[in-house]
């Protein structure tokens, strides 16, 4: 009886040691594994992207959210009929935007969202990505709807108009990591710059901004704001444009959030007066934070300004005159 209970005690005490030991490789091991996960972290909490003598350090999340641009064109547009394909120094209008978005840094993909087989086809020759959408939409943001509705995995939406082959992809990028800051699902980030040329200041064509100290749009219209009394005098001194005096420009940053729930927006006055989608916005509460930048390209809505564009990139050898990456 000694025996067998002496045996037995052996047994256990055997047992007792191979789990200690057991236990003990398992929390070294789980140890380890930790620290190498954190040491990854901090090796990869930042990833470094260096090019032509700079570097620029980028959020490792923010490099993973999924962010598209998305490039909504259409043929007919009332003032200037296939805009879209229209040539500018050789090349369809629609391919100089998608060039330049292509050339930001921060976006996951980069689509053409189009109800025209002719811009389809153009652009997929160009190698790009399209998608078709219904030909119903009354607007650009209206066209990224169905695109967001479509695709919810998508967090960030970047709309860039189709007859914007001037929009420089530094913009881009600042429009996205705006978001990507504020992380607000109802915030609207767009973009504007001073205004270069006075003859531009009565124009219905240029679309006109104000906004606060902290850069929250008060009003966007196509005619004289801020208004100036005398604008002469409110002008001397600045080379071409006047203080204060800002152009929006057509690139909007939103969640797929917004966008999926833009139908439950109540139609305003205020938008259907001015013909301008984003006063629609406002009328709801919707913040409109607006970045500045040095430079304004100007959308294309007519032949006459596409030669303009065409002499003046003829001249310039192209290239992006603001926010450029070299």
């Amino acid at each position: 009886m000694l025996v067998k209970f002496f045996f037995i005690f052996q047994l256990f005490f055997i047992f007792i040691r191979v789990d200690i030991s057991y236990r003990g490789n398992a929390f070294e091991g789980f140890t380890k594994t930790m620290r190498c996960h954190e040491r990854r972290r901090s090796e990869f909490r930042f990833l470094e992207e260096v090019g032509s003598g700079r570097t620029r350090r980028v959020d490792f999340m923010a490099v993973n959210e999924e962010v598209w641009v998305v490039i909504p064109a259409r043929y007919q547009a009332r003032r200037f009929p296939g805009k879209s394909l229209a040539l500018l120094c050789g090349k369809a209008m629609v391919l100089w935007v998608l060039e330049a978005c292509r050339a930001a840094r921060l976006p996951d993909q980069v689509v053409v969202a189009t109800d025209d087989r002719r811009i389809a086809e153009t652009v997929e020759a160009a190698g790009g990505r399209v998608v078709m959408t219904a030909s119903s939409h009354p607007s650009g943001t209206a066209r990224l709807a169905e695109v967001a509705h479509r695709h919810p995995e998508v967090k960030w939406f970047i709309n860039v108009q189709g007859d914007e082959p001037g929009i420089e992809p530094g913009l881009v990028d600042r429009v996205i990591r705006r978001l990507q800051e504020r992380s607000d699902p109802g915030l609207v980030v767009s973009a504007a710059a001073e205004l270069q040329q006075k003859i531009d200041y009565h124009s219905p064509h240029v679309v006109k901004v104000v906004f606060d100290f902290v850069g929250k749009a008060l009003y966007f219209s196509r005619s004289a704001i801020p208004f100036y009394q005398d604008l002469e005098v409110a002008c001397r001194g600045f080379q071409g444009g006047c203080p204060g005096v800002y152009q929006h420009l057509g690139v909007y940053g939103y969640s797929g959030e917004f966008l999926r729930n833009l139908q439950h927006l109540r139609p305003g006055v205020l938008a259907g007066a001015e013909n301008l989608e984003q006063l629609n916005w406002l009328e709801n509460g919707v913040p409109i934070e607006i970045l500045t930048c040095a430079s304004a390209w100007g959308g294309i809505d007519t032949p006459e300004e596409l030669e303009r564009l065409a002499a003046k990139w003829s001249e310039n050898n192209r290239g992006f005159v603001g926010e450029r990456y070299e």
